[in-house]
């Protein structure tokens, strides 16, 4: 059985290489698929020391390189998979629906071959990004890296996070990445055409590791990238760390507006991508009587349909049955207290192979602020509950995506003013909208890069 598995080897700054100890990656099911190599600490040391040592690249070869890499990523078989087999892999081991696999690796071939565009929307306006530049001749600001080697634990709920940190690589940045064990196959298939496409070993790495090595590649770097929940963020706040944590991402329909005329984007704003990611709405807040609006997104969410996620009609993220349950305690504890529209009695429904989908749940709370508010799951998940003018802002703050349906300007510039929301959307605006070149959780460029005065002969 083990001869048939995919074998996910680390990339280290030699080449590939097979570590002894294996891990197998299984699907939904609980079947073995894959096994990945864990190197130990001592290699990612070594790893991430040849990361420091090795040259720069010319930012044009970096640019052209990326975007070569992006049709190597889609039309080359790599690891002895094709792109539709890649595609289906992980579907089935991340239980995310294939349309959504889908989505996501256009945004990764997108991030890439758009990042001499996208990765420079951080350079500030007076700045330029090579000391060469004449205006350097009178004095100017010039763009620089705050290091030289950038480290991502990456997450495993959704491949598109990884189109992120190619910016990284178009800034000038060796990187290094460590994959998660729930879905190694992006990382591992990106990198493996990042390197064919012109990317040296010795410029970015992929390093399975176990926890106590995950520190090291941390320590290892000048700066990283940490995906994870509010433990997580609270750990790395303020560090050479960038935190990546939950979006809990919010709609807010004023007394101006009928939510009936948005009902579709709100929606889809709690389901688009089987509500995995951290730009899904998970709290709709409107002025008046939440009960309406939450049973019009009950009986619509109601309606999708539970399927193995290499369906293609696929909608809803699976997951093992043990898992989906615990998730389901969860859920059942916490929503004591509140008005259950839908999954009341429970979310999971059983696929009868070892694997559960995970249906929507609607609950309604009695206050804006009720502590419920600030859960997010991976799932379709909403809590609905009343807003009005008096409440403000407060229960809006700690939003990744702010969707607000209003006529009100003043209301709008106080969001914006709120440091705590990090984008907002005012009109018919999904909470998932993004595209290259607009910031996510601000620009990755504003962690990695300074300004420095530059004046010459």
């Amino acid at each position: 059985m083990a001869g048939e598995l995919i074998a996910l080897d680390a990339l280290g700054p030699n080449g590939t290489f097979r570590a002894r100890r294996r891990l197998t990656v299984t699907d939904v099911t609980g079947a073995p698929v894959a096994e990945l190599g864990l190197v130990p600490k001592l290699f990612v040391t070594r790893a991430m020391a040849a990361l420091h040592r090795a040259p720069g690249m010319a930012a044009a070869e970096r640019i052209a390189a990326l975007a070569r890499a992006a049709r190597i990523f889609t039309e080359e078989t790599i690891g002895g998979l094709t792109f539709e087999e890649y595609e289906h892999t992980v579907a089935r081991v991340s239980g995310v629906p294939i349309s959504v696999v889908r989505d996501a690796t256009r945004a990764i071939v997108d991030s890439a071959e758009k990042s001499g565009f996208a990765a420079y929307q951080a350079q500030p306006a007076g700045a330029v990004s090579d000391w060469r530049d004449r205006a350097t001749l009178h004095g100017s600001a010039v763009w620089t890296r705050r290091g030289s080697v950038f480290a991502v634990h990456a997450a495993g709920n959704h491949p598109g996070p990884h189109s992120l940190w190619l910016e990284a690589l178009a800034l000038g940045y060796r990187v290094a990445v460590r994959p998660s064990r729930r879905e190694p196959f992006t990382p591992h298939r990106l990198i493996t055409a990042l390197r064919a496409a012109g990317f040296g070993a010795d410029q970015v790495v992929l390093l399975p590791t176990d926890h106590e090595a995950a520190d090291e590649i941390l320590r290892g770097a000048d700066l990283g990238l940490v995906y994870g929940g509010d433990e997580v963020v609270r750990k790395y706040a303020g560090s050479t760390v960038l935190p990546q944590g939950p979006g809990r991402s919010k709609i807010l329909i004023t007394g101006d507006t009928d939510w009936r005329d948005h009902l579709d984007t709100i929606v889809d704003s709690i389901s688009h991508q089987g509500g995995v990611a951290c730009i899904n709405a998970t709290t709709v807040l409107v002025d008046g009587d939440p009960g309406p609006l939450a049973e019009a997104i009950a009986e619509r969410l109601a309606a999708i349909p539970s399927l193995p996620p290499e369906d293609e009609k696929a909608v809803l993220a699976v997951q093992p049955t043990e898992s989906a349950r615990a998730i389901e305690r969860f859920l059942l504890n916490r929503a004591a207290g509140t008005r259950a529209w839908l999954g009341g009695d429970g979310v999971v429904e059983e696929l009868g192979d070892g694997s559960a989908v995970l249906r929507p749940a609607v609950h309604q709370l009695d206050r804006a602020d009720a502590d419920q508010a600030a859960i997010e799951l991976p799932f379709p998940c909403v809590w609905v509950g009343p807003w009005s003018p008096d409440a403000g802002t407060a229960p809006l703050r700690n939003s990744l995506v702010l969707t607000v349906l209003t006529e009100d300007d003043a209301l709008v510039d106080r969001l914006l003013d709120e440091p705590t929301i990090s984008n907002v959307y005012r009109g018919d605006h999904p909470t998932y909208w993004i595209r290259p070149g607009v910031p996510h959780d601000g620009y990755l460029g504003e962690f990695l890069m300074r300004t420095k005065t530059v004046i010459r002969d």
